[in-house]
């Protein structure tokens, strides 16, 4: 009974250690894409500011309609990069709910199966004492 037990806790703790492993990760993840896409737009902003201001000096005309379009894609690109991240941040939410979910009804069925086998043991146990 105790081996039993003793593999039961074992396969336990090894599926919530793994389980957390992977949530970290996804979590790391998630931010350090974040990370890479605020740099980006960060410097697609800078860049497209350094160009229209050496167009100026080199006496380009440049038509302020273009240069506003280009700044409203790039606003919709971080706006719909910073939705991404959130659903993707939801999810990580969602999948670390659910874990601890699973891993706290586990440790339950756990303690009740142990509760019950030594209730059977003990019952077991009383008879063969009453028997002899």
């Amino acid at each position: 009974v105790a081996v039993v037990v003793l593999v039961v806790l074992v396969e336990v703790v090894t599926v919530v250690v793994v389980v957390s492993v992977v949530v970290l990760v996804l979590v790391v993840f998630v931010q350090v894409v974040v990370d890479v896409v605020v740099l980006v737009v960060n410097v697609v902003e800078e860049v497209v500011l350094v160009v229209l201001v050496e167009l100026k000096s080199m006496e380009v005309v440049v038509r302020v309609v273009d240069v506003e379009v280009l700044l409203v894609l790039l606003e919709v690109v971080v706006v719909l990069l910073v939705v991404v991240v959130l659903v993707l941040e939801v999810v990580v939410l969602l999948v670390v709910v659910f874990v601890l979910v699973v891993v706290n009804v586990l440790v339950v069925v756990f303690v009740v199966v142990v509760a019950l086998v030594l209730v059977v043991v003990v019952l077991v146990v009383e008879v063969a004492v009453v028997v002899q």
